[in-house]
């Protein structure tokens, strides 16, 4: 077993090769890299990613990313190609082919054929004097200086750099496309990132009931509004619907401690007047954001015509925002 110093030394290690790995790819971010992203931009087909071994699970991420992204992409593993997977590549199709060595056989059987339909072949190689490199129209050079294993064997630092080479393309081509937080939004429909981007609080809302009391209701009238409907606070308005204010469970407790006598309450005499308010069309993230701000656990839901119902920390935990 080996010590703790140790330990700690090999993921220090570890972790200031990768990097240094990257560092040094900021150099091949060059007039290759432009040309791959203009092909791309102005190409009508998909990008098709392949690899072998420990690339093809990084093509794999890599056809992630530019399709969440906004760059249609399908993921074609290298073995497999030579035994039919080669008609999934059409006419218009722009192929990455990724490759720590260029040299290995899968690779030095598919990239003849890449050539003979035709397409657009990108080696993404650590060799640039390899076969792939070769054969390839356009290279995304990844080379390092030795793998972050102890015995240079383990891909480590070489998948490391494949990654951000391809986080490097997948950035450039969304930039270039103008593809914002609402483009992003439609490719994340589901999971809590797309939520953030597009779930507003009206839609939170109207989930919930909608309690409310006049400003003359009675303290029992208040404590039976909070307890039918569990949301640990009823909103006080006027006849036009605006709201007055709120009263929430602790300000019950607060009133119990001030008042000996309650019969003669009301409902305004008990209320916050400055609730914390916001719009229904206000994305549920910054609900949470102000939640967390004012260290409440309630917010009021405003819309043009006044009063629209309550969000609750318990709404944003339930979607998974927080």
């Amino acid at each position: 077993m080996k010590s703790k110093k140790s330990i700690i030394e090999a993921g220090i290690n570890t972790l200031q090769a990768e990097a240094h790995a990257i560092l040094g790819l900021i150099s091949y971010v060059n007039d290759d890299f432009v040309a791959i992203v203009e092909h791309i931009l102005a190409g009508k087909g998909r990008v098709i990613v392949t690899g072998i071994g420990k690339s093809a699970i990084i093509a794999q991420k890599i056809v992630a990313t530019f399709n969440s992204t906004g760059t249609p992409s399908s993921y074609m593993h290298a073995s497999d190609a030579v035994h039919g997977d080669l008609g999934m590549i059409q006419k218009n199709d722009i192929v990455i082919c990724i490759s720590k060595s260029g040299n290995t056989p899968e690779i030095k059987v598919l990239t003849p054929l890449l050539k003979q339909a035709g397409n657009l072949l990108i080696g993404m190689v650590g060799q640039v004097e390899s076969e792939l490199a070769k054969h390839a129209d356009l290279i995304l050079n990844t080379s390092i200086d030795k793998e972050a294993c102890p015995n240079n064997l383990a891909p480590t630092t070489s998948t490391t750099a494949q990654l951000a080479m391809g986080d490097a393309l997948a950035v450039s081509l969304l930039m270039a496309r103008d593809f914002n937080a609402d483009d992003f939004a439609r490719f994340h429909p589901g999971g809590s990132l797309g939520k953030k981007l597009y779930l507003k609080v009206s839609e939170l809302a109207q989930r919930n009931a909608k309690p409310s009391v006049s400003p003359a209701a009675s303290v029992k009238d208040v404590i039976i509004a909070i307890s039918k409907n569990r949301l640990g606070a009823v909103v006080v308005v006027d006849a036009n619907h605006q709201i007055k204010g709120i009263i929430t469970d602790g300000d019950i407790r607060r009133m119990l401690e001030k008042y000996p006598n309650l019969t003669d309450l009301t409902a305004s005499e008990i209320m916050n007047n400055n609730p914390k308010t916001i719009d229904k069309d206000t994305l549920a993230v910054t609900a949470f954001e102000l939640i967390r701000e004012y260290n409440i656990t309630q917010l009021l839901v405003t819309d043009a015509k006044g009063y629209f119902g309550i969000v609750h920390l318990h709404d944003l935990l339930h979607e998974g925002l927080i």
